[in-house]
């Protein structure tokens, strides 16, 4: 099923990547940046989560401790959080680079670009907000993408949204396309807070 799911995972990124080539004079996603790695809840289903960590297993012993002491300090964290949407930093993210790049999910790998929903709306990534992704075509004070702007820049292509929530990209069509199964969705924090007593107490230490 695994396989059936990278075989998938092939074909999402074909369309994403012909999605940010048509979109490039709007993206301005850099190495390091990692916004997108913070303050959210990151959904992830069972099988995503299982090639996640198959690329844990992957990393160095160093790294995997450090990986696992985040997880270790935001589930505590989750344990005494009162509110309803509980974000965090990835506890993949190390020194602000994703430690798990090829085996991250699916909404790891469509963020940037602009989303259409069923409504039509196209709704920007918050990092356009913060001077990134489609800042240069934002009018900051309607908040709306600018035609002005646009045509002042003299951009060949136009901003376009794309069909990638993360609801549609795991739907049950596709997994009937491809066989295999998302399995449960939960954010990411959930699946290691439910097995929070199964964690180690304290990392593993590297052999010197």
């Amino acid at each position: 099923m695994l396989e059936n799911y990278l075989t998938y995972l092939v074909f999402l990124n074909n369309k994403l990547t012909k999605f940010f080539e048509s979109q490039k004079q709007f993206i301005f996603c850099q190495k390091g940046c990692a916004k997108c790695c913070k303050n959210a809840e990151f959904p992830y289903s069972q099988i995503e989560l299982k090639y996640l960590l198959y690329g844990f297993l992957r990393l160095d012993k160093k790294t995997q401790n450090k990986i696992e002491e985040n997880i270790k300090r935001i589930v505590e964290e989750k344990s005494k959080y009162k509110g309803d949407a509980f974000r965090y930093t990835c506890p993949f993210l190390i020194d602000d680079v994703c430690s798990v790049y090829d085996y991250r999910g699916i909404v790891c790998r469509t963020f940037g670009l602009l989303t259409k929903g069923v409504d039509d709306r196209v709704k920007v990534p918050f990092c356009c907000y913060q001077g990134l992704n489609y800042s240069n075509i934002l009018n900051k004070k309607t908040k709306k993408l600018s035609q002005a702007k646009i045509k002042k820049l003299k951009l060949v292509d136009e901003p376009l949204g794309f069909n990638i929530s993360y609801q549609f990209l795991t739907d049950p069509d596709f997994e009937k396309s491809f066989k295999f199964e998302f399995g449960e969705k939960k954010p990411l924090i959930d699946w290691f807070y439910e097995m929070k007593d199964k964690l180690p107490a304290e990392p593993a230490v590297e052999n010197q």
